[in-house]
């Protein structure tokens, strides 16, 4: 058997062990009086097929914008409004018990962010911590997960301090996410009230974070950081900038943590550049190494970029129509086939085909309604 005919059988294996995947695909989203949601959403998801069904109520919450999934695919972690021990009303996080088979979620226990305006939330590759962004106060909470999958009250708080050159937005820290890295040593809290990519070191056993050295990475001035992806290989990670309507892309040294900025691209077509009312939302890394995608909200559009494998800079082919309003949270299915675009103002998300070859998308006519929708997270049952 030569070397092609090995790599066609190896391709048909490949695709027919993914074929029949069946996905769990869950919602955060705004809840208020005028979009009518309740909580968090769950539908369904067959990625041999495309067919993604009209999402139900899952649970029950306040605010629920952020999701993050249990590596064991028992619990789901959301930031949004919880009942304090004094009896008062705040910002936190909640964690659910997952029924695989409805996709119900109920409740466990909820805990303070300790800081305001909690927005995102991510769990560490072991299972053992979670960690959160507060925008409106400029800090990070990390907690540590017992074995039910409740959250322990905040292992560590870490407020953030400084200012950037925005007198409007810039005043003070506004941390929009935190993710940890592939090696799960460290963790990286996106401020855009900084222009900073601050960085931890984590320790899941305790739950804890502390300051690394270095403790951040630069982004440029006015930019405001929000959201990263790590490439597969672990060796570049790509910041969107918010104000600056740009992708960042760093070299990642994971021995000490360190990025270091490698170039800094626009995520919109020449001619709409340097207009304002523009902002990004989310990045992403295609697993296959090759592209990444950005959302562009009321441009309403995700870009498209090329990646080089060997040096991490981008090129960008695409700015496809998001087919709804402002785009928030976009999320790849894991096969790499798909990809899941959560519109908070138009109330819907829209399913779109990845090009294998190019990476390019294509709205395949799928739209669900998903009121106040600005997160989407897969969960595999096969």
């Amino acid at each position: 058997m030569n070397r092609s005919t090995l790599s066609f059988v190896f391709a048909a294996l490949t695709t027919t062990a993914i074929a029949g995947e069946n996905f769990l695909v869950y919602f955060g989203t705004n809840t208020n009086a005028k979009n009518g949601s309740k909580g968090i959403y769950v539908a369904r998801f067959n990625s041999a097929s495309g067919e993604l069904t009209q999402p139900e109520l899952a649970a029950e919450a306040g605010n629920p914008g952020f999701l993050a999934i249990h590596p064991s695919k028992k619990y789901l972690y959301a930031i949004g409004d919880v009942s304090l021990p004094d009896g008062k009303k705040g910002g936190g996080i909640s964690s659910f018990g997952i029924d695989l088979k409805s996709g119900k979620l109920t409740p466990i226990n909820q805990a303070s962010a300790v800081g305001a305006g909690p927005c995102h939330v991510n769990v560490d590759k072991t299972g053992q911590m979670a960690a959160l962004a507060n925008y409106g106060s400029g800090s990070v909470a990390s907690y540590a997960i017992k074995a039910d999958g409740s959250v322990s009250e905040a292992a560590s708080f870490i407020q953030h301090e400084g200012s950037s050159v925005d007198p409007k937005r810039q005043t003070g820290p506004h941390a929009h996410s935190v993710n940890f890295s592939p090696d799960n040593r460290f963790a990286f809290a996106c401020d855009l009230g900084l222009d900073k990519v601050l960085i931890y070191k984590v320790d899941p056993a305790t739950g804890k974070m502390t300051p690394n050295e270095p403790a951040f990475a630069k982004t440029p001035a006015g930019g405001g950081p929000r959201h990263l992806a790590f490439h597969p290989s672990g060796k570049y990670v790509f910041v969107n900038n918010e104000m600056g309507m740009s992708e960042t892309v760093f070299a990642y040294d994971a021995e000490k943590g360190a990025l270091t900025e490698i170039e800094t691209v626009s995520t919109l077509p020449e001619a709409d550049r340097g207009k304002p009312g523009f902002s990004t939302a989310e990045s992403l890394a295609h697993p296959n190494g090759r592209v990444v995608y950005v959302s562009n909200r009321t441009h309403d559009t995700i870009a498209v970029f090329t990646c080089d494998p060997a040096t991490g800079k981008l090129t960008l082919i695409q700015n496809v129509p998001v087919e709804g309003q402002i785009p928030r949270n976009i999320c790849l299915d894991p096969t790499g086939k798909w990809l899941i675009a959560a519109h908070q103002n138009s109330g819907t998300a829209a399913l779109f085909k990845v090009d294998q070859d190019s990476g390019k998308l294509t709205f395949t006519g799928t739209k669900v309604n998903v009121p106040g929708s600005i997160c989407v997270r897969f969960l595999a049952l096969d």
